[in-house]
């Protein structure tokens, strides 16, 4: 067990506040990005980039940083209202302000480490915690004066830091990694970009342009003019509860992420809810919900997904590559966009999606892009299976590292001996 524990409350440790109130009639289009709850829970999902709509301006940014303040490198923030008790701390060069009421702002920390208060939010004893400081039936909220009465069991601040040191390990790891998956997936669409829309293919210097005779105008001489709907079909198979086998890889419209094919999460679990629909590795599927949102990518697993999601299925292996960099690319996002129905929840039509004209390529060419794509899609399915696996560890370590089941001093003989039970 850990030594040297101290109990104590939140507000002995840190300073517990929000921010300055913003209205809405000094939101900008651009400026400085201000955060809601929806953009710290993307952060703290290790998305590189957030979807962020709302800024402020630079002067109001100064002017509150003057006057105030603004969040700072090891500042933390916490969800408090909608998806509660998600956190996030801040880290070096990133420059936002938040709205207050949705997120609490921890600061100004005096014997308590940042990081481990993060890992610690995470943690069973955190989590119980922050349950019993909830207020609201209807809508469940955190408020700041309940917060600053939370009461944490401390170790030394020297512990803090190892055991955050070591649960931040397995993060670093995880970002290193999304980071390599964000330059292979750039390098996809820059590819698609060059040899499918600019024309700009090995060898396209030898080869002239030829009218289409279609919306696609002008395309290399040799080259088809194939529509969506030939390289993959539409698979509705819908599928119940009782015929899923057990511990189904399931996966909703909320786990795709945004303008990324790296679809790495999915949840295991016996109980899939209402009817869904199964796919199979390497479908493509899209969000047909608010197709803005520009989700779309590639299954790497078997599983089921929501009715809310088209599964399309490559009619021919080789097809595969060209269809999902097609039906992620701006373009068709656009289309489908600009052709769904709907006020308040617009979704994608098929019949449209299906007529999406793409330029095919010679066999060969085709080889070249399944040959230089396929290899970086692989990788990018490694290394978001390296990302599951470290998650898994680390959440395994968590709370045997917060509790003192586990010294942190012994780590590394316990790991060397396999054993962290």
């Amino acid at each position: 067990m850990i030594k040297s524990i101290k109990t104590k409350k939140l507000d002995e440790l840190c300073d517990v506040t929000s921010s300055k109130r913003i209205y809405a009639s000094e939101y900008k289009d651009e400026g400085v990005p201000f955060y809601r709850g929806k953009e710290i829970i993307e952060k703290q999902k290790g998305n590189l980039e957030v979807s962020t709509e709302i800024f402020i301006s630079e002067e109001r940014y100064k002017e509150i940083k003057e006057n105030y303040d603004v969040p700072k490198p090891g500042d933390l923030l916490l969800t408090s209202v909608g998806t509660l008790g998600v956190p996030y701390v801040i880290d070096n060069g990133e420059r936002f302000y938040f709205k207050d009421g949705n997120l609490i702002w921890f600061k100004n920390f005096d014997g308590l480490n940042s990081k481990y208060l993060y890992y610690w939010f995470l943690s069973p004893q955190g989590e119980a915690q922050l349950k019993r400081s909830t207020i609201g039936s209807s809508q469940s909220a955190f408020t700041i004066t309940l917060l600053r009465d939370v009461e944490i069991e401390l170790p030394s601040l020297d512990t803090q830091t190892k055991i955050a040191s070591t649960l931040s390990a397995f993060d670093n790891l995880i970002e290193n990694n999304s980071r390599r998956i964000e330059i292979l997936e750039e390098m996809a669409r820059r590819i698609y970009r060059e040899w499918f829309v600019h024309f700009r293919y090995p060898g396209h210097e030898n080869d002239d342009l030829v009218d289409s005779g279609t919306e696609l105008g002008d395309i290399p001489e040799g080259w088809e003019v194939k529509k969506f709907g030939d390289l993959v079909e539409y698979d509705r198979d819908r599928v119940k509860n009782e015929d899923v086998e057990e511990e189904v890889s399931v996966l909703g419209l909320g786990d795709m992420p945004k303008e990324s094919i790296n679809l790495s999460e999915w949840e295991n679990t016996d109980d899939i809810g209402s009817t869904k629909l199964r796919f199979k590795e390497d479908d493509i599927l899209f969000g047909k919900i608010r197709p803005y949102f520009h989700k779309v990518g590639f299954a790497q697993v078997n599983g089921v997904c929501s009715s809310d999601i088209f599964v399309w299925r490559p009619k021919e292996k080789e097809d595969f590559v060209l269809a999902l960099l097609a039906s992620s690319s701006d373009k068709f996002v656009e289309v489908a966009t600009n052709s769904s129905s709907g006020t308040k929840m617009p979704r994608a039509k098929w019949d449209v999606l299906e007529k999406y004209l793409i330029a095919y390529p010679p066999e060969e060419l085709l080889q070249k892009l399944n040959l230089l794509v396929g290899s970086s899609l692989q990788q990018i399915r490694t290394l978001s299976f390296q990302n599951k696996r470290l998650k898994e560890t680390r959440d395994l370590l968590l709370p045997k590292l917060i509790s003192g089941k586990i010294d942190v001093e012994k780590l590394h003989q316990l790991g060397n001996e396999g054993n962290v039970d």
